[in-house]
């Protein structure tokens, strides 16, 4: 990331509200960083950008991530595969702290991170719900993301009564 780069950027939530963001923080954002190239930059340009599937809380988060992320201290990139089911022991704690919100916010970060493509901020969301659902049935999983079952309960029962020997004691 070219650490001169001055200026603002406009990014507008869903909601019509207007972030001033440093260019460098910004352009975090793969999305943003390309919809700047292809402007053609200009020092003296104001650029808005129009974000449209992010509401403004979520959009504040984003960028408390990324003005985090490029002013005070890079995230330890997650290694795959995971070494540890605790966020703490794979990132550093501010960013551990970060994705301890409530579950709706987690995953709108999530969608944000991807629309947004903003990649470590994905990896940090997307690890937080692969520990969310760790260890979870199947059932408890289709609850946390409100995915209803494929089988009425007498098949439930069949598949689950064939498939007995996979299952833990």
């Amino acid at each position: 990331m070219d650490t001169e780069e001055s200026g603002t950027v406009k990014l507008i939530s869903k909601e019509g509200d207007v972030f001033d963001v440093p260019m460098a923080v910004a352009k975090m954002s793969k999305l943003v960083e390309s919809t700047i190239d292809e402007e053609e930059e200009d020092e003296d340009e104001q650029y808005e950008i129009p974000l449209p599937n992010v509401r403004a809380e979520v959009l504040s988060k984003v960028i408390e991530y990324c003005t985090h992320h490029a002013d005070v201290e890079a995230m330890t990139p997650i290694e795959t595969p995971l070494k540890s089911s605790k966020i703490e022991e794979i990132v550093q704690q501010w960013y551990a702290d970060y994705v301890k919100v409530e579950q709706e916010l987690l995953f709108e970060l999530v969608t944000a991170a991807n629309f947004m493509d903003i990649k470590p901020l994905l990896d940090l969301t997307c690890l937080a719900v692969s520990v969310m659902i760790k260890g979870k049935s199947a059932e408890e999983i289709r609850k946390i993301f409100n995915i209803s079952s494929d089988f009425n309960p007498e098949d439930e029962a069949r598949v689950r009564e064939e498939n007995k020997w996979c299952e833990k004691p």
